[in-house]
């Protein structure tokens, strides 16, 4: 049902947001494990995200009031677990392709940790997209780091020395890999970049249970920016209900783009619906709540 709104400007009293970087482009269009973990089985909402189509918004003119529909809710479910990767690799891939992936699992959990300037694990990380193929080199390398026994300094030294897809796929690790914030500079270093595919790894569950409220909603407005779609936020309903700072941020960014005679993403408008909803959830999230992700 359409309703009337009040123009975005009319959310900004005083301040502003301070993030503002429309127009980035996407610097990185490598394509492999470019499913990211979509593959593993996503009739079962393996992936933890339900997308869901928006509906149309209503034309509006510059500097007046708005009215505009009701857009669905993002729906996430939990995040896939090992066995949930492991199960589908196993019933995915070719013959060799699996006993490639048997032998590089026994020998990470072999000899897990860093080794010397590179480890035998590591070198199989490199090679999960070509042995495994793009669609499944995420889920692949996942369980490979979860072979190694990987903690934080080896999920950094692959993070920052590997290729962007072994960084996005330590992205996908860390809420199966590191049960505290420690592992928070991955995520923000994911956060400055214009590379879409990290962006969408880096806001996943690790991030939706460690980020500061601050940074989360930083987070959020850079997919905007960035035309990351926010289904790829986790636990986004839960956090964005009743955040009156991130509905302000969001009615800045309209009013910005709205002023320029830009449009504005229908993403703002679904979770700016979110943030005036109600948290429904048994354990409210925390700025740095703890507890190991699986």
């Amino acid at each position: 049902m359409n309703r009337p709104r009040a123009t975005p400007a009319a959310r900004t009293e005083n301040t502003r947001s301070t993030e503002a970087a429309p127009g980035l482009k996407d610097t990185d269009r490598s394509t492999d494990g470019a499913h990211d973990l979509k593959d593993t089985d996503q009739s079962a909402n393996d992936r933890g995200v339900i997308e869901q189509g928006a509906t149309d918004r209503s034309p509006q003119e510059p500097g007046d009031a708005r009215t505009r529909t009701r857009h669905p809710t993002p729906a996430t479910a939990p995040t896939p677990s090992l066995a949930d990767l492991r199960h589908h690799l196993t019933t995915h891939l070719d013959p060799a392709a699996r006993t490639w992936l048997d032998h590089a699992l026994d020998e990470a959990a072999a000899h897990p940790g860093i080794h010397g300037p590179i480890s035998v694990w590591e070198l199989r990380l490199a090679e999960a997209g070509r042995r495994c193929g793009a669609a499944h080199a995420d889920a692949a390398r996942v369980l490979i780091l979860d072979a190694a026994r990987a903690g934080i300094d080896a999920l950094t030294r692959v993070y920052f020395q590997g290729t962007a897809d072994e960084r996005r796929a330590v992205l996908h690790a860390l809420p199966h890999l590191v049960s505290g914030p420690g592992a928070l500079p991955l995520i923000e270093d994911a956060l400055r970049t214009n590379d879409t595919r990290l962006l969408g790894a880096a806001v996943g569950p690790y991030a939706a249970r460690h980020l500061t409220a601050h940074a989360w909603r930083h987070a959020v407005l850079k997919c905007l920016f960035t035309g990351v779609p926010v289904d790829h936020v986790a636990d986004l309903p839960q956090r964005a209900a009743g955040d009156g700072e991130l509905a302000r941020m969001l009615g800045d960014y309209a009013a910005e783009r709205t002023a320029a005679g830009r449009t504005v993403p229908e993403d703002l408008h679904r979770v700016l619906d979110l943030t005036e909803s109600v948290s429904v959830t048994s354990a409210p999230v925390t700025d740095h709540p703890h507890g190991k992700e699986s």
